[in-house]
């Protein structure tokens, strides 16, 4: 009886905990995966042992993930390509879906929600442990922190254009800037 052999994938990020934990959490459920730091890195693995499918970070140092996605592409049409960043934002969803990638997620993408992306259900025979969680919303701060960094992009930087741009005062603008949202915390059960 032959049973089909799950995905193969590669994972580029440079975070490397994040990864990491990426790829434990995939592998509980079966999957192998590489993971590359770089974009030389990934596309030396990718050309080694083309996966079947590639999770990207948008940023990556001085590289960027979209720039990633065309090249893994021509190695195999098939290979699903999903864009996975903590700077979400409608222009770059809009960018990576041009470019050829199958999907956009936000950081921090759970396990179950790449399966959904990648097609996989969570519930399969991907291990015991693979039910999805609930679904939640990203919390306001979040998203505001989000939209900040991105007007941030877009002026080099410049605080003080920033500030004109997003229609507030330069202090409070430096005030939201210090308090960075922390990580997601689970809802309290009712």
């Amino acid at each position: 009886m032959n049973t089909p052999s799950l995905p193969r994938g590669l994972i580029v990020d440079d975070d490397v905990l994040y990864a990491r934990m990426l790829q434990r959490g995939l592998a509980r459920r079966g999957l192998r995966t590489a993971i590359a730091h770089d974009a030389d890195t990934a596309l030396s693995l990718a050309r080694g042992e083309a996966p079947d499918f590639a999770l990207l970070d948008l940023k990556l140092g001085a590289d960027s993930g979209l720039s990633l996605i065309e090249p893994l592409r021509a190695l195999d049409p098939r290979m699903r390509i999903l864009l996975v960043t903590g700077y979400a934002s409608v222009a770059t969803a809009v960018e990576s879906i041009k470019r050829g990638a199958d999907d956009y997620l936000p950081k921090p993408a759970s396990v179950a929600m790449i399966l959904r992306a990648l097609g996989l259900e969570a519930d399969t025979a991907l291990g015991d442990d693979a039910q999805a969680a609930p679904e939640r919303m990203i919390p306001l701060q979040r998203l505001e922190w989000e939209h900040i960094q991105q007007a941030l992009q877009e002026t080099g930087g410049n605080i003080s254009a920033t500030a004109r741009l997003l229609g507030m005062h330069r202090r409070s603008l430096q005030r939201k800037l210090g308090k960075r949202p922390g990580p997601e915390r689970k809802p309290d059960p009712e």
